[in-house]
């Protein structure tokens, strides 16, 4: 577009600022080229339209960066799958699989049974005939012996024959107590002699010979026996105890060596003997640990 004559023509530049544009003609009113102002800023509005699109799509990719980096630092730099900073590490968590420890303990060593019946002082339970030999017959194996008579003293000597008076007094024996057994014409009488201490009566058993033997008792229904004829005798000891035990025929007849039934009777309520002496000090034993 022109205006007036004989002038130079200047097209104005949207993009230089308006004290530097220059003007058409330079006529009084110097009007501006409204259809190259409009042009520019339509030319203008496209220019801001598109920043305006990239601009936003900039403005994501921030924020999403940002998001990014905002997970990474919380799980403190370390990679998506380690673990969070904040827990312990493996090494410091305890092991489903360790054996728990306890402090040691150390229980007491169970009692010794053969204590409490190897010196007076510990051996304090009822002790008599009864206690010994209880009930009404013995049962060992299948052999059955039937109680007889019984006898209790403290006149040692004076149960016994023999050279076994004079053994256990100077041992210092303090009781004597006997038993009488019998089955099938076999009788046994079992004497069971008292000392205080084990030694007492451990040295009384080495005193002992074939001449030591216990008087055979008798009464009730068992005939008098080992009067005249020969008997077998038995010697033994355990705790603060000695024990003897003499066998014989009720009908007067001598024991020889292949009366082999004799003998087992003998041996058997000598077992039946030792038993009882030992369970004595069983129970005093097992009294003590329940205290």
């Amino acid at each position: 577009m022109s205006h007036g004559q004989g002038g130079s023509q200047s097209q104005w530049d949207p993009w230089t600022p308006q004290s530097q544009q220059a003007w058409t003609g330079e006529g009084a009113s110097r009007t501006p080229d409204w259809e190259a102002l409009a042009e520019a800023s339509e030319a203008r509005a496209k220019r801001r339209r598109l920043l305006f699109v990239g601009g936003g799509a900039l403005a994501t990719v921030a924020v999403g960066t940002a998001v990014a980096v905002a997970v990474m630092n919380a799980g403190g730099g370390g990679t998506p799958d380690g673990p969070p900073s904040g827990l312990p590490s493996t090494a410091a968590l305890p092991s489903s699989s360790a054996t728990p420890s306890f402090a040691p303990t150390s229980a007491p060593p169970p009692l010794d049974p053969k204590d409490f019946i190897s010196s007076a002082t510990k051996d304090t339970a009822p002790l008599g005939p009864d206690t010994l030999f209880p009930g009404t017959r013995v049962t060992m194996g299948s052999a059955q012996y039937a109680k007889g008579p019984t006898a209790d003293t403290t006149d040692c000597a004076s149960a016994v024959q023999g050279t076994l008076g004079t053994v256990l007094t100077s041992n210092g024996c303090t009781r004597v107590i006997r038993a009488t057994y019998t089955q099938d014409g076999i009788a046994v009488t079992v004497g069971v002699a008292v000392f205080d201490t084990e030694a007492q009566a451990t040295k009384a058993k080495g005193q002992a010979d074939t001449k030591s033997i216990v008087k055979p008792l008798s009464g009730s229904d068992v005939p008098a026996f080992c009067t005249g004829a020969v008997c077998r005798s038995t010697t033994n000891s355990y705790g603060r105890y000695a024990y003897f035990t003499l066998t014989g025929f009720t009908s007067g007849k001598d024991v020889t060596t292949k009366d082999t039934a004799a003998f087992r009777t003998g041996d058997d309520l000598a077992a039946f003997t030792f038993q009882q002496i030992r369970r004595r000090g069983e129970a005093q034993a097992s009294a003590a640990a329940n205290q």
